[in-house]
C-alpha cells in the first residue's frame, strides 16, 4: 500500500475513531465467542498424526492385547519392609480399592499375584498373600522369599530387598469422552491415595503411570495459563509504561494484546482445536509478538508529538505512514513462519502455529486501526521529553554506520563460528523430563526408577506363524533367548515373558523340583499346562495381556530406565539386529510403546521441518523482494532474520 492510501486510511481513522472502536469490538466479540468450544485433551496420542507409523503399530498392538493405559501406585513403608502385617494389609486394601477406579480392568500386586505350586499330583493356583493380618512371621518370610525371587514380580512390583512395592492398575478407556475419562480415573486414584495415607500413615505413596503422565500435560498447560500470561502482561506493561511514560499508550497496548490473544483462542475454538501443552503456550508468543506492532506505532507517534511538536492527528498520520509497511511485513512473514509448522509431524505444534498466526494477524489489524483510533480518543502526555532510550538508539545507529567496515566482518565471523556449532546439537528428548519436580508425577516417576522399576516400556508381539503356535518348544526357546538377551542389556530393569510362566508351570507339574524349571519339551505338554493354568486364573487376571486370541503370538514387554530418545532408539535398534539374526520371520517386528513413539517423533519432525523451513524461506524472500522492490535488499534483509535462528 503506497503512502497516499495509508494517509487516506489514517484520515478515515482520525475522522471516525468511534466507528473503528465499535468495529474492532464487534470483531473481537465474533472471534472470542469461539473460546467456549476450547477444551483440553489428556491423550498423548494427539502428538502423533493419523499416518504416523509408530502410532499405527502401537494401536494395532493394543487392539491385539490389553491396552496399557495404567495407573501405578508405589508404596514405600517407612520401616523398609513391605512384608509386615501392617504393610501387606495396606497392599491388600489398595488392591481391592483399585478396582473402584473408573475404567479399571486389571489390578496387579504382590498380594493378588497368582502363585503356583505343586500339591500332590495337582497344581495349586492362589493369591500370594491371603489375609495378611492372620499370617505368622514365618509365613511372611516365606512369601517374601517367593516374591523377591519370582521373575514376574522382581523389579516390576517388588524391589529386590522388599522395601518398595507397586500396585498396577490397567485401564480400558472407552474413548467416548477422552476429555473426562483420564481426569476421572486419576482423580479417583488420588482420592484412594489420600485414604490409604490416612489409614496407614507409616507408608509413603506415589502415583505414576501413563494415565497420570497424560493428565500432567493438561495440568501443566493450565498452570502455565494461570501464571505465565499474567506475568508476561505485568512485565510488558511495566516496561511499556517506563519507556513511553504515557498511561494511554500502555492502556491501548493492553487492549490490543487482549483482543489479539482472546480472538486467536476464540478462532481456535471455532476450528475445533484441542488445547495441549504446546498450543496452550500460544498466548505467550502472541503477547511477545503483538507488543512489537504497538511499539512500532507508539514510539514514532510519541516522538513526533514530543520532539517535533506535532499535534496528535498529524503525529498519528505520520506514524501510520512510516510504520504501516514494516508492521505488515513483519506480521505477514511471522504468520508464514508459524503456518509452516503445519508441515511438521506433531499436530499440537501445528495447532500452536495456527493459533499464533491468528493472533499475529489480528494484532496487525488492530495495530493499524484500533490502536490509532484509541490514541486519537485518549489523552496523550505531551511535553518535550523523549522516548526512553531514543537518543541511545540514535547513537547506536551512528556507531554502526561509522564502524560498518569493522562490524561487518567481525559479526560475520562470529555468526559463522556459532552456526558451525549446529552439528553438536543432539536430539535427546526425555518424555518424563517434560515436567519439573513441582509435578507429583515427575517425583513419583523418579522415585519409581530409583527404587523399583520404570515407566518406559518396549513391547513386542512375537508371532509363531500358526494358530496355537505359542506352545511350540522351538518358538518358546527363541522367545526365551530374546528375553534373556534383553536382560543382559544395560539399563534394562525387567523383562516380562510368557516363557517364565511356562518354566514355572513345568516345575510345578514335576513336584516343584527346581531342576525342572525349564521350558516343556513337547508342544502338547506346554498347551496342556497353559490350559490348566488359564482355567485356574480369577477374573481380571487372565493372560489376554500376553497372549492373542488364537494363541499365535505373545507379547514380550521390556521395562527400562528413563532413557533419552537416542538411547531408546539405540537399544531398540540392537534388538532389531538380534531378531533379524535369530528370530522367525513372524518375529521381525519393531518394538512399540509410547516411549518409542516419542523417541521417533523428534527425528521425523526435524526432517519435515527442514522442508518447511525451505518453503518458508522461499515465500518470505519473495514477499520481501516484492515489498522492497529490490532483489538486493530483499536478499540482504534475510540475513538478520536467519542469523538469530542459526546462532541460537
Amino acid at each position: 500500500m503506497n503512502d497516499h492510501r495509508v494517509l487516506r486510511l489514517a484520515e478515515w481513522i482520525t475522522r471516525y475513531p468511534w466507528w473503528v472502536v465499535v468495529g474492532s469490538l464487534l470483531l473481537f466479540l465474533v472471534t472470542f465467542s469461539g473460546a467456549r468450544n476450547l477444551q483440553f485433551t489428556t491423550d498423548y496420542r494427539v502428538f502423533f498424526g493419523e499416518t504416523n507409523p509408530q502410532l499405527i503399530a502401537f494401536e494395532a498392538l493394543q487392539q491385539t492385547y490389553t491396552k496399557n493405559d495404567t495407573i501405578l501406585f508405589v508404596l514405600a513403608p517407612n520401616d523398609g519392609d513391605v512384608f509386615s502385617v501392617n504393610n501387606l494389609s495396606a497392599v491388600e486394601w489398595l488392591t481391592d480399592q483399585a478396582w473402584q477406579i473408573p475404567y479399571s480392568i486389571r489390578v496387579d500386586s504382590v498380594s493378588n499375584f497368582q502363585h503356583t505350586s505343586a500339591e500332590g499330583d495337582d497344581m495349586l493356583v492362589e493369591d500370594l498373600i491371603i489375609d495378611a493380618d492372620t499370617m505368622s512371621l514365618g509365613q511372611l518370610a516365606a512369601r517374601k522369599q517367593i516374591a523377591t525371587t519370582e521373575p514376574l514380580l522382581l523389579d516390576r512390583l517388588i524391589s529386590p530387598t522388599g522395601h518398595v512395592t507397586g500396585v498396577n492398575v490397567t485401564l480400558q478407556l472407552p474413548g467416548k469422552d477422552p476429555l473426562k475419562e483420564v481426569p476421572e480415573a486419576v482423580d479417583r486414584a488420588r482420592d484412594i491415595k489420600r485414604q490409604l495415607q490416612d489409614t496407614f500413615p507409616t507408608i509413603d505413596v506415589y502415583i505414576t503411570g501413563m494415565a497420570p503422565l497424560n493428565y500432567a500435560f493438561e495440568e501443566a498447560a493450565k498452570a502455565d495459563l494461570k501464571t505465565l500470561i499474567p506475568a508476561m502482561y505485568l512485565v510488558i506493561l511495566l516496561l511499556l509504561g517506563f519507556l513511553t511514560r504515557d498511561f494511554s499508550s500502555t492502556f491501548a497496548t493492553l487492549v490490543l494484546l487482549t483482543f489479539s490473544i482472546s480472538g486467536a483462542m476464540g478462532l481456535a475454538g471455532w476450528m475445533g482445536i484441542k488445547l495441549t501443552g504446546p498450543s496452550a503456550t500460544a498466548p505467550v508468543i502472541i503477547l511477545t509478538l503483538g507488543v512489537a506492532d504497538s511499539v512500532h506505532f507508539l514510539s514514532t507517534m510519541l516522538q513526533e508529538i514530543r520532539s517535533k511538536g506535532r499535534n496528535r492527528v498529524d503525529a498519528i498520520k505520520e506514524s501510520l505512514r512510516l510504520n504501516f509497511q514494516p508492521i505488515v511485513l513483519t506480521s505477514v512473514t511471522t504468520a508464514i513462519g508459524f503456518l509452516t509448522l503445519n508441515m511438521g509431524e506433531v499436530p499440537p505444534l501445528a495447532d500452536m502455529g495456527n493459533i499464533v498466526c491468528f493472533g499475529v494477524l489480528l494484532a496487525l489489524i488492530y495495530s493499524v486501526t484500533l490502536l490509532p483510533a484509541m490514541m486519537h480518543l485518549l489523552p496523550v502526555r505531551g511535553g518535550h521529553s523523549e522516548i526512553v532510550g531514543y537518543r541511545l538508539i540514535q547513537k547506536l545507529g551512528e556507531v554502526v554506520v561509522r564502524r560498518r567496515r569493522q562490524l561487518l566482518p567481525t559479526m560475520g565471523i562470529l555468526i559463522v563460528a556459532l552456526v558451525c556449532m549446529i552439528p553438536r546439537n543432539e536430539l535427546n528428548d526425555v518424555f518424563v523430563h517434560y515436567f519439573d519436580d513441582s509435578f507429583e508425577v515427575r517425583r513419583a516417576t523418579d522415585f519409581l526408577t530409583e527404587n523399583l522399576s520404570g515407566t518406559y516400556y518396549i513391547h513386542y508381539s512375537l508371532g509363531s506363524g500358526r494358530s496355537q503356535g505359542i506352545s511350540d518348544p522351538k518358538y518358546l526357546e527363541l522367545v526365551d533367548q530374546f528375553a534373556n538377551w534383553y536382560r543382559t542389556q544395560p539399563r534394562v530393569l525387567h523383562v516380562n515373558s510368557i516363557t517364565d510362566t511356562f518354566k514355572k508351570l513345568n516345575q510345578n507339574m514335576h513336584g516343584d523340583d527346581p531342576s525342572w524349571y525349564r521350558l516343556p519339551d513337547a508342544s502338547e505338554l506346554a498347551a496342556q499346562y497353559l490350559l490348566l493354568y488359564e482355567m485356574s486364573l480369577p477374573y481380571g487376571l487372565d493372560l489376554n495381556n500376553q497372549i492373542n486370541i488364537d494363541k499365535s503370538a505373545t507379547k514380550l514387554t521390556v521395562t527400562v530406565e528413563t532413557l533419552s530418545s537416542n538411547e531408546m532408539l539405540a537399544l531398540e535398534a540392537r534388538a532389531q539386529g538380534w531378531l533379524l539374526e535369530n528370530g522367525l520371520d513372524e518375529m521381525q517386528v519393531a518394538g512399540s510403546s509410547s516411549a518409542i513413539m516419542f523417541s521417533h517423533i523428534g527425528y521425523r519432525n526435524i526432517r519435515a521441518m527442514l522442508v518447511a523451513a525451505v518453503i518458508a524461506l522461499i515465500l518470505i524472500s519473495g514477499l520481501l523482494i516484492f515489498a522492497l522492490r529490490s532483489m538486493r535488499f530483499g536478499l540482504i534483509s534475510l540475513v538478520p532474520n536467519l542469523a538469530p535462528a542459526g546462532v541460537a
